[in-house]
C-alpha cells in the first residue's frame, strides 16, 4: 500500500494546478505566475492609430520575450468597443476559456461595460511586484475609472490630461477658461474648432465645458438622471449655441479626429487646438508635424484628467502572461521610457517619491521639451464625470448639432 501516499500527492498537485489554471489570480506567488507565463502568447488588443505608440508596444513586446519568454502579438484595432462586444459574444456563446483576447487597452465606459457584464478577470493587480509603486494617493483616477471603482481589475498604464495647444506667434494671451475661449472665438472667427462627438477628443472637450459651466458639478459624479439632465446641461448647450457660429467653417463641419486638428493647427487654419497628452506638442514639434512656435496651456480651474489602463478578460488564454506583461509595463524602466516625449510622452502613473534614487534618475533625465508643461504647470486635475453621462451628452449633441 506504499503507493497510496504518492498517488494522493499526485492528485493534490493536479488539483492545485487546475485551480491555478481556472483562476490565475489565485496563484500562490509571483514566481508561480512567472513560471506559468513562460511560453505563452499574449494577444494584446489596443488602438493602433499611432505609430509612436505602436513602436513603444513593439519594444515592450521584445522585452517580454527576452526577459520572461512571453510572446506578445499586438492586435491593432480602431475601436476597443468592438473588442468588448467580441468578448461579450464569446461569453454569451459559452466560451468561458480560450478567449481570443488576453490583454487590452481600455478605460471609461468600456471598463464600465466589461465590469457590469462580468467580462474581467477577478482582482489581480495587487499581486504585481510593481503595483505598490503606483501613485494611488495623489492620482485618484488610478483607483476610479470614470468614477467606477477599479477594484484591482485593470492595471494603470498611463496618465492623460486635457491640454490646449496654441501658436504663440499669433496668440499671446491664451484663454483661461471656457468663457474666455468663447470671447477668443468671437474675436478670431474660424480659428478654433473641436472634433465632433463621439470622437474621444470631441467628447472630452464637451465634458470639460460641462464641468466648467454647470452650476451643480457634483451631480456629474453620479449616474445620469434623466429628470435632471436638462437643467444640469442647460449652460453647456447655451455656451455651444454661442460658440458654434464662430468656429472653423462656421461650426457647420467639425474635424473628424485629433490628427486632423493637428494638421489644421500646423497650417494655421486654426490658432488653438487640444490634446489629451501633455507632451503632444513637443512630440509633434520634434517630428516636424507642428512648428516650433506651438505651446501648451490649461484652464485656470483645471482640466479633465484620467488614467488609461490594461485589462485582462475573464476568459483569457494566457492570463499569467498578460499579468507579467502588465507588471513589466508598470516598471520604472518601462514607465520612464514611455514618459519620454521622444518616444511617446505619456505621463507616468508611478509616484516618484516611492522610487529609489536610481529609478527616479530615469525620469529626471527626460527632456520635456519647450512645449510641455511640468506637473506644477499642469495644475488641478478634474475627475471625469460618471461614465453614464458620456452616451447621454453625445446623443444630445448629435440631436442638436449633427446635420
Amino acid at each position: 500500500m506504499a503507493y497510496l501516499p504518492m498517488r494522493l500527492l499526485s492528485i493534490v498537485i493536479v488539483m492545485l494546478f487546475l485551480i491555478v489554471c481556472q483562476d490565475p489570480a489565485k496563484a500562490r506567488d509571483w514566481t508561480e505566475i512567472l513560471a506559468a507565463a513562460r511560453g505563452q502568447t499574449v494577444y494584446f488588443n489596443g488602438w493602433g492609430g499611432s505609430e509612436v505608440i505602436n513602436r513603444y508596444i513593439s519594444w515592450a513586446a521584445e522585452q517580454a520575450g527576452q526577459r520572461y519568454g512571453v510572446t506578445v502579438k499586438h492586435v491593432k484595432v480602431a475601436d476597443i468597443g468592438d473588442v468588448v462586444s467580441r468578448i461579450l459574444a464569446e461569453k454569451s456563446g459559452g466560451r468561458t476559456s480560450g478567449g481570443s483576447v488576453d490583454l487590452m487597452w481600455i478605460n471609461g465606459e468600456n471598463f464600465h461595460a466589461m465590469k457590469n457584464n462580468g467580462l474581467l478577470l477577478p482582482s489581480y493587480t495587487q499581486l504585481f511586484p510593481n503595483y505598490p509603486l503606483v501613485d494611488t494617493e495623489n492620482k485618484v483616477s488610478t483607483l476610479f475609472d470614470f468614477t467606477v471603482p477599479v477594484d484591482n481589475q485593470e492595471s494603470p498604464w498611463g496618465m492623460a490630461q486635457l491640454v490646449f495647444l496654441y501658436d504663440s506667434e499669433i496668440v499671446t494671451d491664451p484663454p483661461a477658461d471656457m468663457r474666455e475661449l468663447l470671447q477668443f472665438s468671437q474675436n478670431n472667427k474660424g480659428r478654433f474648432t473641436y472634433p465632433a462627438p463621439p470622437d474621444f477628443y470631441g467628447t472630452t472637450f464637451i465634458k470639460q465645458a460641462l464641468l466648467e459651466l454647470t452650476t451643480d458639478r457634483e451631480l456629474l459624479y453620479t449616474p445620469v438622471n434623466s429628470a435632471r439632465f436638462e437643467a444640469v446641461t442647460a449652460p453647456l448647450w447655451e455656451f455651444l449655441d454661442s460658440l458654434h457660429p464662430h468656429l472653423w467653417r462656421s461650426g457647420k463641419a467639425h474635424p473628424k479626429s485629433a490628427p486632423e486638428m493637428k494638421r489644421l493647427l500646423a497650417d494655421r487654419e486654426i490658432f488653438i487646438s487640444l490634446s489629451f497628452n501633455p507632451a503632444e506638442a513637443s512630440n509633434a514639434i520634434a517630428t516636424g508635424e507642428l512648428p516650433p512656435s506651438i505651446r501648451t496651456y490649461v484652464h485656470d480651474g483645471g482640466t479633465i484628467g484620467n488614467t488609461h489602463f490594461l485589462a485582462i478578460p475573464f476568459n483569457s488564454s494566457a492570463a499569467e502572461g498578460a499579468m507579467v506583461v502588465a507588471n513589466f509595463l508598470l516598471s520604472p524602466e518601462a514607465q520612464a521610457r514611455k514618459s519620454d516625449p521622444a518616444i511617446w510622452g505619456d505621463p507616468t502613473v508611478l509616484a516618484l517619491a516611492k522610487l529609489s534614487p536610481e529609478q527616479r534618475s530615469l525620469f529626471e533625465a527626460i527632456p520635456l521639451g519647450a512645449a510641455t508643461l511640468n506637473p506644477e504647470e499642469l495644475g488641478a486635475v478634474l475627475l471625469e464625470p460618471h461614465a453614464s453621462w458620456v452616451a447621454a451628452i453625445e446623443k444630445e449633441w448629435q440631436s442638436r448639432y449633427s446635420k
